[in-house]
């Protein structure tokens, strides 16, 4: 295939790569190199970088503009392309045979010069544009006007460097002459990198040896239970499932090895990169496991120093420290030679949070933000055996796991499966059942630690335990409380004396030391998880019957009072107050939230027999009551935003995460009439909660209480991390749901299996979308039996999965037998000719199909053909897509006789197969419904 039918072919993905982001980096560079090979001209480059134009506008304009160029300069663009695109960019495009550039003679002047060598002098100028704009202004070739004009700030610095470049030739040649010399000096004066980046001062190696092994001393263990108990991070680390999401929506898994790697940068001039991920996913353990690596040169070899931080022992720090200080104190000092710890360019920054605690403003500055979504359920497993030497026991834990989804669901989250996997004992000889909630959970874990302490008879605790140990349980609980609402994390030996708490409460295990690379005379404490201090939190709210009356009410409602905690968060002093466009607060929501949820399940009629004793009934029940109330309150609130349906649309209601943290209290309760009441008060026809962190736990919540809703709802559930777990979770609410969207969920053939087995009892359920998932060919027989089955099913969506023709041949057996489907979707699947043939086939008859998506699957003339023969048959088929496919003129013109006998069909998309541009200009006068 030629060059110039390559670029027309791929028109759509070069215009997406060129455009991938937003960043206008990879265009600008391919337009260095054309410039310097001379296959664009400085008109054809005027043409292009319009200034008031989008990047899309420009990009288009490239592509056309050298198309017309003909067979050379699409093979220079094809290579440049090839050049300037990282790898994974490039994943199934095709750049033809390698161009050879033809060498051309130097250039005679000074200003072609600058065109010749634009893509080396943007490399050489970009870290000394200041000394060339400098130069040029001493030497009258540039204004002040003109330094400015270089210097805007929106611009990035190898933008800056264009502009300088564009603005120097079009002043001549005596500031292209300047420009040349300022850059011969600067090469000759520049110290030679043999001798000071690549061989470091022997102090700085010495000092980065040091540092590796206290790096190594901090990483290597977990410590637990009060420093009594270790675990090696080698033996029970266990990967969690990253993703990165790129500026169109779409995630790409990671390793870890990924994390500060290329693979999903949105920003190239920033230096911060985010791991963001919910409270006990395993943001510390990464990170922790990350500076393991380093310290053994495992991973980062090209990090020269690395230094961990804690935030929550950075807030504990009241001095005010340089940054040599803060590097060293909090790391390790160097033994000579501290003032070769310079900060230098380069640095990067990688940073950990929940994903609701940076907001948009503040997401600009980031390189990347990589999501830390829990364990898979191979995890799962491997967690459990790495915890267990004994395989029997090991089996024994992953088969009470299978066969409670909820507790499954549960374990999916790496500190409840650490709960789960540490309580085993307390799990499989349970008198009470199998825990549904948090709340259960953590009770779990209180029993265990207290057990580890008994003085009865082989740790047997009596049913009063919790009676028992009721003093130390409140102690802990007002230090954990008083600390959530000032955002302390971190406690000195005062702070446990001024609450009462003695060496046998901390020996107890939930307070551990805290680990400080520096040394230090102060001994400091912190939770063994925050998850745990919220937990602590909600037990004395419960039970202290001291407490303020209006102290629950304040819990719920936490945006009143306390939104952020930007300026007292670690550096938060360093953000201006405005980015957030909030005051100054103190307690930092999602830790309230989770304390709200504990409050929740301690209040809860499950927990009555084990609270009776330890606070009087009244004083509970007046608690539960505000709780409700608050509950009752918030949903409320939600439902008021509800917009009025714009005429002819569903009325629609798009949640917000806090939607999402009332249900899961109201879960936590476990009380139906509360969520009956609830449910009573929602009136919509479509339930919106894209991009709300679900995952199986969340879907638990969900199914909980939407299943009492009174009419039937579209439940849209898009770029979540629902999975195989989250949808058998999902189950129970199936009956009540018209419409499942799960787009992008990491959902397999198993949990289709699961799902579909359950969906054909459902009258109610008629559409299903599964966009980019991970389906293959074995999830088509269970969609075969749905089409089978019910006779109501009105829209099946399967795009970007990886169905072939098999599957295919598979989905056409239950077509054949269904009169309901409208919208069939099999976008980026790779069906070829033989699936597309087996559809056509089974679709001939149908009286009902509206719609129908075959982008992107490999079809050619053979399919067309086929298609044809369903478009000459059908009453009701009105949109064909088979854009970006293989079909050539052959194909298309089977297409338009089929569509002379078909006046119902409104489109055919053809945009992206094998025909020339006079092929689609005379096709499409042949027939106007033909979309090229």
């Amino acid at each position: 295939m030629s060059t110039p039918q390559l670029i027309l072919k791929q028109r759509a993905e070069l215009l997406a790569v060129l455009c991938g982001g937003g960043s206008a980096e990879p265009l600008d560079c391919v337009l260095d190199l054309l410039l310097a090979w001379e296959v664009l001209v400085w008109e054809d480059y005027l043409s292009i970088q319009v200034a008031e134009k989008a990047l899309n506008y420009k990009v288009r304009q490239l592509l056309d503009v050298v198309y017309d160029k003909g067979e050379d300069a699409c093979s220079c663009l094809l290579a440049a392309m090839n050049q300037v695109l990282p790898e994974e960019q490039k994943a199934g495009l095709c750049f033809g045979e390698e161009c050879a550039v033809v060498g051309k003679n130097r250039p005679d002047t000074a200003t072609l010069t600058l065109l010749a060598d634009r893509p080396v002098l943007v490399r050489k100028l970009r870290d000394n544009i200041d000394g060339a704009l400098n130069v040029l202004l001493t030497t009258d070739c540039f204004t002040i006007k003109d330094c400015d004009v270089v210097q805007l700030p929106v611009y990035t610095p190898s933008q800056q460097v264009r502009r300088l470049l564009d603005q120097v030739r079009f002043k001549g040649e005596t500031a292209a002459k300047t420009l040349l010399q300022f850059l011969e000096q600067t090469e000759t004066t520049r110290p030679n990198p043999e001798d000071k980046e690549n061989h470091p001062s022997a102090n700085c190696m010495l000092y980065q040896k040091k540092l590796r092994s206290s790096v190594a001393a901090q990483s290597h263990t977990l410590s637990t239970y009060g420093g009594t108990g270790h675990f090696s991070l080698d033996d029970i680390y266990t990967d969690g499932l990253l993703e990165v999401m790129d500026g169109s929506g779409e995630t790409t898994t990671l390793g870890l090895e990924d994390v500060v790697g290329p693979v999903g940068t949105l920003n190239d001039d920033a230096d911060t990169f985010l791991v963001s991920g919910e409270a006990g996913s395993g943001k510390s353990t990464l990170l922790q496991r990350l500076h393991l690596l380093w310290a053994r040169e495992a991973l980062l070899t090209n990090i020269f120093l690395l230094f961990p931080f804690s935030c929550r022992k950075l807030n504990a720090e009241h001095r005010e420290l340089s940054l040599k200080e803060l590097l060293f104190l909090h790391c390790c000092w160097p033994d000579r030679g501290q003032d070769e710890g310079t900060l230098m360019k380069g640095v990067m920054k990688v940073v950990t949070s929940r994903p609701q605690a940076v907001g948009p403003s503040l997401k600009r500055y980031l390189r990347k933000e990589v999501l830390l979504k829990g364990f898979s359920p191979g995890g799962i497993d491997c967690f459990v055996k790495k915890h267990h030497s004994d395989p029997a026991m090991a089996r024994r834990v992953i088969e009470s796991l299978q066969a409670n989804s909820v507790l499954l669901s549960l374990c999916h989250i790496p500190v409840f499966c650490w709960i789960v996997t540490k309580c085993h004992q307390e799990l499989l000889g349970s008198q009470d059942g199998i825990p549904q909630t948090i709340t259960d959970v953590y009770l779990l874990v209180l029993q265990h630690f207290f057990q580890r302490k008994s003085y009865q008879p082989q740790g047997v605790l009596g049913k009063a335990w919790l009676e028992e140990h009721l003093d130390t349980v409140l102690k802990l609980g007002q230090l954990a409380l008083e600390s959530l609402e000032a955002s302390c994390y971190v406690f000195s030996g005062y702070e446990l004396q001024r609450i009462g708490l003695t060496e046998q409460d901390v020996s107890m295990g939930f307070l551990i030391y805290c680990n400080d690379l520096s040394v230090t005379d102060c001994k400091r404490y912190e939770f063994l998880h925050i998850t745990l201090q919220c937990f602590f939190a909600a037990f004395y709210l419960v039970l202290n019957r001291n407490s303020d009356r209006s102290a629950i009410y304040r819990l719920f409602q936490p945006k009143n009072k306390q939104l952020s905690g930007l300026s007292q968060r670690c550096l938060g002093h360093c953000i201006d107050s405005s980015v957030e466009g909030v005051k100054s607060h103190v307690t930092e929501t999602p830790n309230l939230q989770i304390t709200a949820q504990f409050v929740s399940g301690l209040l809860s009629q499950r927990h009555h027999n084990l609270l009776q004793e330890c606070c009087p009934t009244a004083v509970r029940e007046r608690k539960a009551k505000q709780v409700v109330k608050s509950l009752s309150k918030g949903m409320q609130r939600h439902f008021k935003s509800i917009p009025r349906p714009v005429e002819g649309e569903k009325k629609s209601m798009h949640a917000m995460p806090s939607f999402v943290w009332l249900i899961k209290c109201i879960y936590e309760m476990q009380d139906s009439s509360i969520a009956q009441d609830t449910m009573a008060k929602l009136d919509v026809e479509h339930l919106k909660l894209t991009y709300c962190n679900i995952g199986p736990v969340e879907c638990t919540a969900l199914a909980y209480v939407l299943k009492y809703l009174r009419n039937p709802v579209g439940l849209q559930l898009d770029n979540n991390s629902v999975g195989d777990v989250g949808v058998e979770q999902l189950l129970p609410c199936l009956h009540i749901c018209h419409s499942l969207y799960l787009r992008n969920n990491n959902i397999s053939d198993e949990g289709i299996r699961k799902l579909l087995e359950k969906g054909m009892k459902c009258e109610r359920f008629q559409k299903i979308a599964l966009f980019n998932n991970n389906l293959t060919d074995a999830c088509t027989q269970h969609f075969a039996w749905l089409l089978k089955s019910k006779q109501n099913f009105l829209s099946l969506r399967l795009g970007n999965n990886n169905i072939t023709s098999q599957g295919a041949e598979q989905l056409a057996e239950g077509l054949s037998s269904n009169q309901s489907l409208q919208f069939l979707g099999l976008w980026g699947n790779k069906i070829g000719d033989r699936g597309a043939e087996a559809l056509a086939d089974a679709l001939r008859n149908s009286t009902t199909l509206i719609w129908l998506s075959l982008v992107d699957n490999g079809v050619g003339s053979a399919g067309a053909s086929a298609l044809a023969k369903l478009i000459s048959q059908s009453k009701t088929l009105e949109e064909l897509w088979l854009n970006k496919n293989c079909i050539s003129r052959e194909g298309v013109e089977c297409l338009i006789e089929a569509l002379k006998m078909n006046s119902s069909v409104k489109e055919v998309w053809l945009r992206g197969n094998n025909l020339s541009p006079e092929e689609e200009e005379e096709l499409s006068k042949q027939e106007s419904r033909l979309t090229f």
